[in-house]
């Protein structure tokens, strides 16, 4: 059977889903329709169905499913969402049939962009996706837009990184049975990075009671202690450790953080995330440029952001039992709520989108110089520092070690591949490890 028959029942149902969409389960659809609905658009688009499978993850036809849907639907309209896919499911059983045995998408995760000889097919796919939903706009809520910035945002980073490292991003969809899911992309070994990571993540579910106390005690927050309190987070983290001494580590993560009423809406939300540099060996022009680069975004939206920001990294990212800093910082920030939604949101996707231009130009400079086995020795030793500040002071991670059902893998896919500890070691006198330590100690102003 040709799923072009199937096109009129698509058609009738289409509309109410398209009125309703805001109102649509908050559950993600079942990996057994998702495979079904693949088949359906392979009609459409002529793409093999595992081609289909990782679109369905980034645009509109499983928007509706996703986990940012935060409203309860009414019967009606869970009748209606249901009986698209019991339609969808019995076209792919009948095309499984009688077409022949067609190998399943399941369990096939990807988060890269469909490839260049395969483009001239995804306007017949965006068009159905469009016919069944229609775009994401501002009326949309605050959480399903940040999901679809950053899932965008992770395609376009990864796809930049394996461009200059010539590996590939291994691609991990998991699913979190408390409620939500992600997309863990990591690179190991490859030819310019021992480990990078770029995940992003959509979870919800009830907050423990530790967890809470932390965010009442720490934050200030204003929330009852009596018991788990309904949240919902999203967010983007990156950290991409070099394999060359010269070329610096990168982190950078943007979230949004909701704590709900019992009924789904939120209670108090705000921003929070930040970008930093950890070089193993310093150069002045690495961190100017670094540090510019946020300064200027930075200065779009309020121009005493970068000031403010910069020095709670420098605050933050501080190795208290060390007494130096983790590298020579960026920004940081949390809580941030002091502005409509629609603005912050803006600033996010701003700095979100200054990664690439921010480290790129760092990297091409630094990641083919010549290095010897000492500076590979120091490197090491540098990154070991950066595994204790992540396990002992980092709150995300703290947080995350908190959150029952939490993924650790994705948690400590920041930790570097190699780091190093020796007794009581000590940089010579006037070398470039002694400079760069002085600078940890005594942060300077760079923009």
């Amino acid at each position: 059977m040709s799923a072009t028959r199937l096109f009129p029942s698509v058609q009738r149902i289409a509309p109410i889903l398209c009125r309703q969409r805001q109102s649509l389960i908050r559950s993600p659809i079942t990996h057994a329709s998702r495979s079904l609905v693949s088949y359906i658009l392979y009609e459409f688009s002529s793409l093999r169905p595992s081609d289909v499978n990782p679109l369905l993850r980034t645009t509109p036809l499983l928007r509706a499913y996703s986990t940012a849907r935060s409203q309860g639907a009414g019967k009606f309209i869970n009748t209606a969402a249901w009986g698209m896919v019991a339609i969808v499911g019995a076209s792919g059983a009948f095309y499984v049939t009688s077409e022949g045995n067609v190998p399943s998408p399941v369990g096939e995760v990807y988060c890269d962009a469909v490839s260049s000889d395969r483009q001239r097919s995804l306007s017949h796919i965006q068009f159905l996706y469009q016919r069944l939903l229609g775009p994401i706009t501002s009326k949309d809520s605050m959480r399903l837009r940040m999901e679809e910035y950053i899932k965008s945002l992770q395609m376009q980073i990864v796809a930049e990184i394996e461009k200059m490292d010539g590996a590939k991003f291994v691609r991990d969809h998991w699913e979190r049975k408390e409620g939500g899911d992600g997309i863990s992309c990591v690179l190991q070994d490859g030819n310019v990075f021992e480990k990078a990571g770029v995940n992003v993540s959509v979870v919800y579910g009830k907050l423990p009671q530790a967890a809470v106390e932390q965010m009442r005690n720490d934050r200030g927050k204003d929330i009852s202690v009596d018991g788990p309190s309904p949240f919902f987070a999203t967010g983007i983290s990156i950290v991409m450790h070099p394999r060359n001494p010269n070329a610096p580590t990168i982190h950078m993560n943007y979230r949004y953080f909701e704590i709900e009423n019992e009924d789904g809406s939120p209670k108090m939300a705000w921003f929070g995330g930040g970008s930093d540099l950890t070089p193993s060996y310093l150069f002045d022009e690495d961190a100017i440029h670094f540090h510019k680069t946020l300064k200027t975004t930075c200065d779009k939206h309020d121009k005493k952001y970068y000031p403010k920001f910069k020095k709670w990294c420098d605050d933050y990212f501080f190795i208290k039992h060390r007494h130096e800093s983790r590298g020579v910082g960026g920004i940081f920030f949390d809580d941030l709520d002091d502005r409509p939604s629609e603005e912050l949101f803006s600033f996010i996707k701003d700095m979100g989108n200054a990664f690439l231009l921010s480290y790129i130009p760092i990297l091409k400079r630094r990641k083919d110089m010549p290095f010897t086995e000492e500076m590979k020795r120091w490197q090491e030793l540098r990154r070991g520092r950066y595994v204790e500040f992540n396990l002992i002071w980092d709150r995300g991670t703290k947080f995350g070690l908190q959150t029952p059902g939490s993924r650790i893998e994705s948690i400590l896919m920041s930790l570097p591949l190699n780091a190093r500890w020796e007794y009581m070691h000590e940089p010579a006198s006037g070398s470039r490890e002694e400079n760069l330590l002085k600078v940890l100690k005594a942060p300077r102003e760079w923009a």
